[in-house]
């Protein structure tokens, strides 16, 4: 039971702000995971698989958990993408430079985490993992013609994709000496809708959902008292499928959410610094809809087309100073490798997830004794992929463009 009124509330209704995310696409950063789930990770650009800072350092290591104590953490980021293609000498695809409206996108997240009487933890969090969103107006385009008329990037009008997906996960959490361990069965619903794909031979059929179910765990030992090693895992979520998009995704309809690994150390240098090294591995290419090639066979068949995208490696440098009992600073940078070769910018013109370098900074500050204010800051370098369009889609060049600025603020209350 909770121990008052006050987190009941605060978390039903952080629960409905959370729900409320799977309305709302963003376009994540590293290919379509999110770089942070809570604000304080944020700060240091999702360091921290082996350093424990809030409710929400679940989303990246459960064992993490078991340090944190009882507390409630609430968040939103003001998310910003900057996407779009030029095109070259194109055929069936629209030529010149074309950009994705919806440039604001607000993606919140919760946790509360209550200790149990044995000495374990117990956290449900309810977060956005990112997703994928592009949407290109009805521009001019001459090549329609040879679909019968139209206009648009793809000849069918407006064009864009909304992926979106929300977790939420139960985590088990417990320390035994200097050994902690995590386990969190977690679901997870996406929304998928597309437009505008008429050169693809899809057509728009509104919003469709998927569910499923997968596991995260991890570990972290204290190899000194300045030195901690931690390690976490997430297994393949089997979704249902879409089935409104059967003709657009291999295996009628098909989107897992991949797997993926983290391994990193926390140090503390001097009571009030901690620096943070993290690398991790996204298995996209393991889900055939992702990671088939565009080439690979008809659309929606069983080993057919998918977006071409390559796992992705991400390094990640944190740092967090403890400036007095008041007061922290953080700041952070990630490496991620792009998942589109030149070879497969065709079908990414709908999901251009090609960013490489993260910066970010922020911080925390106390409001009295049991509460603070964290924010944080992140910006994402211009990355650009260009490629030639095969034969079938009239030939030409694309060059693919993406940059990201995103601001955040969280709240976290302890008991």
């Amino acid at each position: 039971m909770f121990s008052n009124e006050r987190p009941r509330l605060a978390g039903s209704a952080a629960l409905c702000l959370a729900l409320g995310a799977l309305t709302t696409p963003a376009h994540a950063t590293e290919g379509y995971f999110a770089l942070a789930y809570g604000t304080a990770q944020r700060g240091v650009a999702g360091a921290g698989v082996a350093y424990s800072q809030d409710a929400m350092s679940g989303a990246i290591n459960p064992a993490s958990l078991a340090a944190v104590g009882h507390e409630f953490s609430l968040g939103a980021e003001l998310f910003s993408p900057s996407r779009g293609f030029t095109g070259t000498g194109t055929g069936f695809v629209a030529g010149g430079e074309v950009t994705s409206g919806h440039d604001y996108f607000i993606v919140p997240n919760m946790a509360y985490n209550h200790p149990l009487a044995n000495g374990a933890v117990l956290n449900i969090a309810v977060y956005g993992n990112g997703g994928m969103n592009t949407s290109y107006p009805d521009v001019a385009n001459p090549a329609c013609g040879y679909f019968g008329g139209g206009s648009g990037v793809f000849c069918g009008g407006k064009a864009g994709v909304d992926l979106t997906q929300l977790f939420v996960s139960a985590t088990y959490a417990q320390s035994h000496g200097a050994l902690s361990w995590g386990i969190s069965p977690t679901l997870a619903v996406q929304g998928f809708s597309a437009r505008g794909l008429g050169a693809f031979g899809v057509t728009a059929a509104g919003l469709d959902t998927s569910t499923g179910a997968g596991l995260r765990a991890g570990v972290q030992y204290k190899l000194s008292e300045q030195l901690k090693l931690g390690l976490s895992g997430q297994t393949r979520f089997q979704m249902s499928k879409f089935d409104d998009y059967a003709s657009l995704f291999e295996d009628g309809g098909a989107f897992d959410i991949p797997a993926s690994v983290t391994a990193g150390l926390a140090w503390h240098p001097r009571p009030d610094v901690t620096l943070m090294l993290d690398y991790q591995r996204i298995f996209y290419s393991a889900v055939g809809a992702v990671g088939n090639a565009t080439d690979a066979g008809p659309m929606g068949a069983p080993g057919g087309a998918g977006f071409g995208w390559d796992d992705v490696n991400v390094l990640r440098l944190g740092a967090e100073w403890q400036q007095s009992p008041d007061m922290t600073w953080r700041v952070g940078y990630a490496h991620a490798t792009n998942p589109v070769g030149p070879e497969d910018v065709s079908l990414n013109i709908l999901a251009p997830g090609i960013v490489q370098d993260h910066v970010s900074v922020g911080g925390s500050r106390r409001i009295g004794d049991n509460d603070r204010i964290d924010f944080s800051m992140s910006y994402v370098f211009e990355n650009t992929v260009t490629g030639s369009l095969p034969p079938s889609m009239g030939g030409g060049t694309v060059e693919l463009e993406m940059d990201q600025l995103s601001a955040a603020i969280g709240w976290t209350h302890r008991f």
